[in-house]
């Protein structure tokens, strides 16, 4: 949030004079092969990395829950159509499925995130359906549905707000996955595009320097990993305060 604040350099400026130094004061994680300060690049690409995992956990909360909360409410063809599909979709590794989302929609940074989101999506879709089983079974939303509420208040104004917290947590634990995942798509050159400084770009493009300019991919690939850990960090501490019973 702060990157034009704590960096002084463009992230995209090119300063051929300056290529491959070394971490120094004036350049604290040294420079590309493009004379690109890292720092500023690395800083720069928090913002395109968050940003990945944030709206990739949307489009997959949007779709898995929506899914999820349909089929463990109305149960019958609906859940057995729903869950189907999710299996489906689950049968295939989560990076491979994001992979067939790229080749249809094609490379694009945005792209990226709707891949990412509609792989992640059948996991959502299987949590939601089993908090909703759970507390359809409650007292209360037989007393709602008894007194002549339609099914979607009762899903939005009783059942929701009951498993928001579950949601939250794991929505959380999955912007960490949504992270790793985009920048493996832009590692691979199917999401952002140069001179987007993003994560796995960054590494991407450093990866032919690992002999003799260690810097290029070791503070991008500190970056990631710190990045992860924290929002890993997070998602547990969320757990705890918001399921106090798992830990038990």
């Amino acid at each position: 949030l702060l990157a034009p604040v704590i960096t002084f350099y463009d992230p995209i400026d090119v300063v051929p004079s300056e290529r491959l130094l070394p971490p120094s004061t004036t350049h604290w994680f040294g420079t590309d092969s493009f004379g690109r300060d890292i720092y500023t690049r690395v800083v720069y690409g928090g913002q395109i990395s968050l940003r990945v995992g944030i709206i990739s956990v949307a489009i997959a909360t949007l779709l898995g829950v929506t899914g999820g909360m349909l089929a463990g409410y109305f149960g019958g063809w609906t859940d057995t159509s729903i869950m189907r599909v999710a299996d489906l979709t689950l049968a295939f590794p989560g990076i491979l499925l994001a992979l067939v989302v790229i080749a249809i929609l094609g490379p694009s940074l945005f792209n990226a995130m709707i891949a990412v989101g509609i792989a992640a999506a059948p996991t959502y879709a299987r949590v939601a359906r089993g908090m909703v089983m759970k507390v359809r079974a409650e007292a209360y939303i037989e007393a709602a549905i008894c007194v002549g509420n339609p099914s979607h208040r009762v899903l939005l104004r009783h059942i929701l707000p009951n498993i928001l917290g579950s949601l939250v947590v794991v929505a959380t634990l999955g912007v960490a996955g949504a992270i790793i995942a985009g920048a493996a798509l832009s590692f691979l050159g199917l999401g952002a595009k140069p001179p987007t400084p993003e994560w796995g770009l960054i590494l991407s493009e450093g990866r032919s320097y690992l002999r003799h300019a260690w810097w290029t991919t070791t503070f991008p690939g500190l970056a990631i990993m710190i990045t992860v850990l924290s929002i890993n960090l997070l998602g547990d501490g969320l757990r705890d305060a918001l399921e106090p019973r798992m830990t038990r």
